[in-house]
């Protein structure tokens, strides 16, 4: 069995969503899909904290959230305690985003990248390690 992956988006995030849901098998992923389900408007709290509980929780390893600019899917995702999601608009910041920060949920901006870069950014999210060393005191100053 592969690692299972949450996902949700609003509905500015949709058509992305659906169409990283359907590529994440393709790695190995099982996905945990919590909406939205059309582009009808709804509210992106809703889909970043039930994303956030799922990692939070183990139910998933790992997050994604999407919405237009990918900050208020990521606000809400970060008040769960226990997310550090960050939002990527590249490949080299969703890989620091795990090396430095041990980012557990991907917050991407669907308005402002297309399916491709989508792609490489989640790539290098998945792909890559925290490093641990000196970010580790870091990270656990987050917790608070």
């Amino acid at each position: 069995m592969g690692k299972i992956i949450s996902i949700g988006s609003d509905h500015a995030g949709f058509e992305l969503k659906e169409k990283l849901l359907f590529w994440l098998p393709e790695l190995g992923y099982s996905v945990i899909d919590h909406g939205c389900f059309d582009t009808e408007s709804v509210d992106y709290p809703d889909y970043g904290k039930s994303v956030g509980v799922s990692t939070a929780s183990g139910a998933s390893e790992m997050g994604i959230v999407i919405c237009g600019s990918g900050n208020g899917i990521a606000i809400a995702a970060n008040k769960v305690k226990g997310i550090r999601c960050a939002l990527c608009w590249n490949p080299e910041i969703s890989k620091l985003a795990r090396l430095h920060n041990n980012a557990n949920v991907l917050a991407l901006p669907a308005r402002f990248i297309n399916e491709e870069e989508a792609k490489l950014i989640v790539s290098n999210f998945l792909n890559t390690n925290f490093e641990g060393g000196r970010h580790e005191a870091r990270v656990n100053k987050i917790e608070g």
